[in-house]
C-alpha cells in the first residue's frame, strides 16, 4: 500500500494523470465540488514535493493544515482538509495508500455569520425605496422580494427561468436547482404580493419566451442576458446604499438571513426554517434562533434600570 510515494516530478505528474482520474470519477458531486476537491489534492501533493516528502504521514497533513492557516480563511483549510480526507479514506478502500487523514481536524470555524440580517423596518426601507415605473425598478423589486422571503441564494436566483413558475395546488410555485442538487427538483411558495411583482415585471419585459431567464440585464452592454451571480450581488448591494443601509456586513446574503430570522420571529418552527433554507444540518438553522434568544433577553435593561432610575 505504497504506490503514492513520490521521488521526483514526474512521478508527481504520474499520481496526477492516474491515480487523479480515477479519484474524479469517484467522487459524487457537481462539477464546481469536483474542481474544488481536485485542486485541493493537487495543491497538497504539490507541497509534499516541494517539502521533499517521499512517504506523506498524518504528522505531515497536520503541518500542511497549519502551514495553509497562514493565509488562508479558516472556511478554505477546513475545505482542503476536508478534500484530503476523503482521497486518503478512497486510497485507503483502494488499496492505494493508508489513510493517514483519518481523524485530522480543520479548522475551528466561527459560527456567528460574517452577514448581518435586516430588521422588518430595514426590509421595508429597501423595497420601498426602489422606484417601480421603470423595467430594473420592476426587476429589481421582484427579485430582491423574492429572495427576502424564500430565502434563495444568488445562484438560485440566477438559474431560475420563466418557465419554472408552475401552478402547484392552490399557489404558485418556483422550482429551483438547490445546493448539490444536478436538477430542479425543489419549489419555493411564491407568496401572492411577490408573485404580483413578478409578473409586473415579466408584463413590462413585453412578449418573452418562457425558456428565458426569469431575471435578465437590462445594461447596454448585454441586455436581455441572464442575470449572473455577480450581478445579483451587486444590484442588491448597489439597493442597499441608495436605501441608506451602507455597510460591509450588508449584502446579498443579508437577504437569506433575514429569510430565517423573520421567519422565526414570526412563529415559524427551528424544522420549518430548516426546511425553508434547505439547511442539511439543523445545526445551521440553530445559529438564527440562538440570536434571537439573545436578542430576547432583558439582562441588560434591567442593570441600566436598577442603576439609572
Amino acid at each position: 500500500m505504497n504506490s503514492l510515494t513520490i521521488q521526483n516530478t514526474s512521478q508527481l505528474q504520474t499520481i496526477d494523470m492516474d491515480i487523479m482520474q480515477s479519484w474524479t470519477r469517484f467522487i459524487e458531486g457537481s462539477p464546481k465540488t469536483v474542481e474544488t476537491y481536485t485542486r485541493a489534492i493537487r495543491q497538497f501533493w504539490k507541497w509534499v514535493h516541494e517539502n521533499g516528502i517521499s512517504q506523506p504521514t498524518k504528522e505531515d497533513i497536520k503541518a500542511y493544515r497549519e502551514e495553509l492557516k497562514v493565509d488562508h480563511k479558516p472556511s478554505t483549510v477546513q475545505n482542503y482538509i476536508m478534500a484530503l480526507k476523503q482521497f486518503f479514506k478512497w486510497t485507503e478502500d483502494e488499496g492505494i495508500y493508508p489513510n493517514i487523514a483519518k481523524n485530522v481536524k480543520g479548522a475551528k470555524l466561527d459560527t456567528e455569520h460574517k452577514k448581518d440580517e435586516l430588521t422588518t423596518a430595514q426590509v421595508k426601507k429597501l423595497i420601498g425605496s426602489i422606484d417601480r415605473t421603470t423595467l430594473t425598478g420592476k426587476r429589481d423589486y421582484a427579485m430582491i422580494t423574492l429572495m427576502v422571503t424564500t430565502g434563495m441564494r444568488t445562484i438560485e436566483v440566477e438559474r431560475a427561468d420563466i418557465q419554472d413558475m408552475r401552478t402547484l395546488g392552490d399557489f404558485t410555485a418556483l422550482y429551483y436547482q438547490g445546493k448539490g442538487h444536478q436538477e430542479k427538483a425543489e419549489f419555493k411558495k411564491v407568496p401572492a404580493p411577490v408573485e404580483e411583482a413578478i409578473r409586473d415585471y415579466l408584463i413590462a419585459r413585453g412578449e418573452v419566451d418562457e425558456t428565458q431567464p426569469l431575471f435578465i440585464s437590462t445594461a447596454n452592454r448585454n441586455n436581455g442576458e441572464r442575470l449572473t451571480t455577480r450581478s445579483i450581488s451587486r444590484i442588491v448591494k448597489e439597493r442597499l446604499v441608495s436605501a441608506g443601509l451602507d455597510s460591509p456586513r450588508w449584502t446579498a446574503h443579508s437577504l437569506r438571513h433575514t429569510t430565517a430570522t423573520q421567519n422565526l420571529l414570526n412563529g415559524g418552527s427551528i424544522e420549518e426554517t430548516q426546511q425553508l433554507l434547505g439547511h442539511t444540518n439543523i445545526s445551521t438553522t440553530m445559529i438564527y434562533a440562538h440570536h434571537i434568544e439573545k436578542a430576547k433577553r432583558q439582562a441588560e435593561e434591567r442593570i441600566a434600570t436598577a442603576i439609572f432610575s
